[in-house]
C-alpha cells in the first residue's frame, strides 16, 4: 500500500473496487500539493453524507428518544476529533498527500486534516460507488462509537451553561487568547470564565473545540 497508489486501501480499508482512482487520489490530496485539485470539494460533500448516515442510523437505533438527546449523540459523532480518531484506525496519515512545509509541520498527524480527509473520501465514495457504498463505509466504521453511546452525552459547553445557571450564575464568557500555527494546522487558545466560580483555559486545533476543551476543565475544576 504506497502513497502513490492508493487501490489496495481502496480495497481493504474502504471496502469498495475503484472505478476511478483519480476520485480517491484526490480525496487524499491536501491543497499544500499545490496541483490545483484537493480534496476540499469532496470533503463538503463528504461532510453531508456523513451527517445523513448518522443521523438515520441513530433515528433507528434510538426510537423512543426525543430530538434533544439524539442531537446530542449525533455532535459527539459527526465531530473533527471522531473523524479524525477513525481515519488514524484505517491508516488515514500515511497516504495523505501533503506539500514538504505542511508536512513538515505533522500536518499529516492534525485533526482537521485527517478529519477533511475522511470526509473526502466519502464523498469519492458517494460519486464512485453511490450511496450504499459511502453508507455501507461510513456505519462499518462508526460502529464502535455508535456501540458505545449508552447515553446520550451531554455537550461540556451546555453542561456548563447549566451548572452555572444552578449557581444562579452569569452565563460563561468564552475568549480567545491566542492563535498560534500554520494555516493548516492552527492551534488555538480559549479562556472560559463564570464570574463568581472560576476560569479555565484549553488549546485546540479550531475555536470551537478549544471551548468545548476550557468547558469541560472548568468543569472539572468545579465538580
Amino acid at each position: 500500500m504506497s502513497r502513490g497508489d492508493p487501490t489496495d486501501f481502496i480495497r481493504d480499508k474502504l471496502g469498495h473496487d475503484p472505478k476511478d482512482l483519480s476520485l480517491f487520489e484526490v480525496a487524499l490530496t491536501h491543497k499544500s500539493m499545490g496541483s490545483g485539485d484537493d480534496y476540499e470539494r469532496l470533503e463538503f460533500l463528504g461532510d453531508r453524507v456523513l451527517g445523513m448516515v448518522i443521523a438515520k442510523a441513530l433515528y433507528d437505533r434510538y426510537p423512543s428518544e426525543p430530538e434533544g438527546f439524539l442531537s446530542r449523540r449525533y455532535n459527539v459523532l459527526v465531530a473533527r476529533e471522531t473523524c479524525a480518531e477513525n481515519g488514524r484506525e484505517i491508516g488515514i496519515p500515511a497516504l495523505v498527500r501533503l506539500g514538504k512545509q505542511a508536512r513538515t509541520d505533522g500536518a499529516s498527524q492534525s485533526e482537521n486534516v485527517v478529519g477533511d480527509v475522511v470526509e473526502a473520501l466519502i464523498g469519492a465514495l458517494l460519486i464512485d460507488g453511490g450511496v450504499e457504498a459511502a453508507e455501507r463505509f461510513i456505519l462499518q466504521l462508526w460502529e464502535p462509537d455508535l456501540a458505545s453511546q449508552r447515553r446520550a452525552p451531554q455537550h461540556p459547553k451546555s453542561a456548563l451553561q447549566e451548572f452555572a445557571a444552578a449557581k444562579e450564575c452569569k452565563p460563561p464568557v468564552y475568549e480567545v487568547v491566542g492563535r498560534t500555527g500554520a494555516h493548516h494546522h492552527p492551534k488555538f487558545t480559549v479562556r472560559v470564565s463564570v464570574p463568581g466560580l472560576g476560569e479555565a483555559t484549553a488549546e485546540g486545533t479550531s475555536k470551537q473545540d478549544a471551548e468545548t476543551d476550557a468547558a469541560a476543565a472548568l468543569l472539572k475544576q468545579l465538580q
